[in-house]
């Protein structure tokens, strides 16, 4: 497959998406980046997870087209469904949470799971041009410590939320080979690595617990500053989703799973990050290492994205420095009363030239 280079403002402009999920953290970015593609926006969700929400402050409901609906409700996602008449599906309605995944297994299954199923369903009822389901770096099984995963490796689950996405996998599999090939409906599960970026509010995860300590004047606790992660800026995350999604349309078949994820230099221990955002906020924010420990949590996860570097062209523009600062700057100026929705539109703006700008480096 051919290189993509960037994301194509001609392919998305007009183009009817539908974004599951629409009222989260990274469906709500990637909702705000369609619109400013000119895309034909509709969404499908639950009403905002958190309070305050990307969604409310950034006024998504008045520019895009949203339906508050429960993807575990088949005859309730049909109608929603059916009236968006969608050309491209973006699936990213979920229980995002591990800790959540811990304790409510039943409901994280019943969503991620179920969610999925009902949705594929209705791309087979009603047709569309392309889906592709964003699933998770935490479906592959045991590492071993050090060695970042590929696509091809075998899928596990570590924890109810990881088991959950890995299951998604096999229902898009599934649902690929029995219906979606057949019918040329472009298909492909995107797995990213963790996000950070202004407007995430969840519990449980490092920047909106930063944000909220920060903010208090209070230190941020850690429970596993010892923990590997891959880091990247949720624009990353959206423009691997996008660029996915405009390969499948034009292959109109499964054209496989795809890492989203940083260079290797962005993959390291949740401590050092909680460093860089304890700098970038400045005023004194510091970080203590005393967190309980609640749940497991793995040691090292890291995924290896030079599959979607090297064939589809994505690039990662923003250093780990600058995406802290990014993603300090969008809290601290919502925060401050500024227009949640020029912060986004600017960092979107500023994005695309630096993706634009690495582009062309690269062929250079």
């Amino acid at each position: 497959m051919a290189a993509a280079g960037k994301l194509d403002r001609e392919f998305w402009h007009d183009r009817r998406v539908l974004v599951t999920g629409h009222t989260g953290f990274i469906g709500g970015w990637a909702s705000a980046w369609l619109c400013a593609l000119g895309s034909d926006v509709s969404g499908i969700a639950l009403p905002p997870p958190t309070e305050p929400s990307f969604h409310e402050l950034t006024g998504l409901k008045s520019r895009m087209s949203g339906a508050i609906a429960d993807v575990r409700s088949p005859s309730d996602l049909a109608k929603a469904y059916e009236a968006a008449g969608p050309d491209i599906v973006l699936h990213l309605a979920a229980q995002p949470l591990v800790r959540l995944g811990y304790e409510q297994p039943d409901e994280t299954f019943a969503v991620n799971v179920m969610g999925t199923v009902n949705l594929l369903d209705c791309v087979r009822r009603f047709g569309a041009k392309a889906v592709v389901v964003m699933t998770s770096d935490k479906v592959y099984g045991p590492g071993d410590g050090r060695t970042m995963h590929r696509e091809g490796d075998p899928l596990g689950a570590h924890d109810p939320y990881g088991g959950s996405k890995a299951c998604c996998e096999l229902v898009v599999e599934s649902y690929v080979q029995s219906f979606l090939n057949a019918a040329s409906v472009g298909s492909a599960t995107v797995r990213a690595g963790n996000v950070l970026g202004g407007g995430d509010w969840q519990l449980d995860r490092l920047v909106p617990d930063a944000v909220r300590a920060f903010a208090a004047g209070k230190p941020l606790v850690l429970r596993y500053p010892d923990a590997v992660r891959p880091w990247q800026h949720v624009l990353d995350a959206v423009q691997g989703l996008l660029i996915v999604a405009q390969a499948a349309s034009r292959r109109q078949s499964f054209i496989g799973p795809w890492n989203i994820g940083p260079p290797p230099d962005r993959t390291l221990p949740v401590g050092k990050l909680g460093d860089l955002l304890a700098a970038a906020w400045g005023q004194g924010a510091r970080v203590t290492h005393e967190g309980k420990r609640t749940y497991p949590e793995t040691h090292f996860l890291a995924i290896e994205g030079a599959k979607a570097r090297a064939e589809l062209g994505v690039v990662s523009p923003w250093s780990l420095d600058a995406l802290v600062q990014r993603s300090v700057d969008w809290y601290k100026g919502a925060l401050g009363g500024q227009d949640a929705w020029k912060l986004t539109m600017n960092q979107i703006e500023a994005y695309q030239a630096d993706c634009s700008r690495a582009a062309a480096s690269t062929r250079g």
